[in-house]
């Protein structure tokens, strides 16, 4: 299979979602009564799940039937169009910007389906059929948001979330025919990682949103340094194994990058949040260590089973690295419930986890 570089619109393409991805994590710094409610947790959910399906579904056809070709560039500057649409719209307050919201993301679906059936043209064989599957079962979806059009109320997204969520379900049906043309793995871990690097830098806004709500004093300087000691230890786990022990030469359908990265975007942002939140100190104990925790956690179990699935045989962690990385972080979580600790104390123990969690896996 030849190689397949990341283009310069590409990147361009990914900069116009750091801005959506922004105010998704926005969401989650939303405390009420000492908590982050479960509204404000749905909406973050409600909210990311379109802007990562949107860009990962540009993203893979890219991967499979992207060229840099004049009408490739117009349909991606188009796209661009839609996607400010739908980032100047993402609010806490569904209601007060639906219209542009669906108009934002039914247009970049759109697009991305137009551009399947137009490549059923030029391809031939299984990567015709792959274009054809796309370029025809993707409008189910799309008709389905549409149809929230003609309702009120909770009603409306309903239709609009079973329209995406029948839309991510597409290629887990089609994998049959997915798996006759396979991914790019290079170019899809290039892509996915681009991304994460985007989700690390709310980290770093979160570190500089801390020394900027302070004066600079002992401890909040301590604290950003703990942060950027955890965001550090979760670049070197995460692009030290992207980089040198994933085989890149592996063809498969992709599901395990493109779906895996769903939780470790979600997780990205809540960490994030944690960062601020922690340090702001206004949650519940007991609340505040879940989230935290929580989102270490499933950046955890979602890293491991991508790298399980994708690292070079010898080099899969073991089932005695899992238990002992496991069992760490249960650990810590036990013994702050036992002894309370300090946000300074947590979020060090975060950092030596993730440092634990890069020696071991990398």
């Amino acid at each position: 299979m030849y190689e397949k570089k990341v283009t310069w619109l590409e990147l361009f393409y990914d900069l116009l979602f750091v801005a959506a991805v922004s105010k998704a994590t926005h969401v989650l710094l939303h405390v009420e009564h000492n908590s982050i409610s479960l509204e404000h947790l749905a909406k973050f959910i409600l909210i990311f799940v379109p802007i990562w399906w949107a860009w990962v579904g540009q993203s893979v056809f890219i991967n499979r039937f992207g060229r840099d070709s004049k009408s490739h560039r117009i349909f991606m500057i188009l796209q661009l169009f839609f996607v400010l649409i739908m980032t100047a719209s993402l609010n806490v307050d569904f209601d007060a910007n639906y219209l542009p919201f669906l108009i934002g993301y039914i247009g970049l679906r759109g697009l991305t389906a137009v551009q399947y059936l137009l490549s059923v043209r030029t391809e031939t064989a299984h990567k015709r059929n792959t274009a054809r599957f796309f370029g025809t079962y993707f409008w189910l979806g799309l008709f389905i948001s549409c149809l929230s059009l003609f309702f009120d109320s909770y009603i409306r997204y309903i239709f609009l979330y079973a329209g995406i969520f029948a839309d991510i379900l597409v290629p887990l049906i089609g994998r049959r025919i997915l798996v006759k043309t396979p991914i790019h793995t290079a170019h899809l871990l290039e892509r996915f990682a681009l991304f994460t690097l985007i989700l690390l830098g709310e980290s770093v806004i979160s570190m500089l949103a801390v020394l900027q709500s302070h004066t600079f004093t002992a401890s909040s300087i301590l604290f950003a340094v703990l942060a950027f000691a955890l965001v550090i230890a979760i670049w070197w786990q995460y692009f030290e194994n992207v980089e040198k022990h994933i085989d890149k030469s592996k063809q498969t359908a992709g599901q395990t990058i493109i779906y895996g990265h769903l939780f470790i975007y979600f997780s990205l942002s809540m960490i994030a949040a944690s960062i601020q939140l922690l340090f702001v100190n206004e949650l519940h104990y007991f609340f505040m260590l879940c989230f935290a925790f929580g989102s270490v956690l499933i950046y955890y179990l979602s890293v491991m089973f991508m790298l399980y699935q994708y690292k070079f045989n010898h080099l899969r962690p073991s089932f005695k690295v899992f238990t002992l990385l496991t069992g760490t972080l249960c650990a810590l979580f036990v013994l702050n419930l036992f002894i309370t600790a300090s946000p300074h104390l947590i979020m060090g123990e975060l950092m030596v986890f993730f440092l634990l969690f890069a020696k071991a896996t990398s």
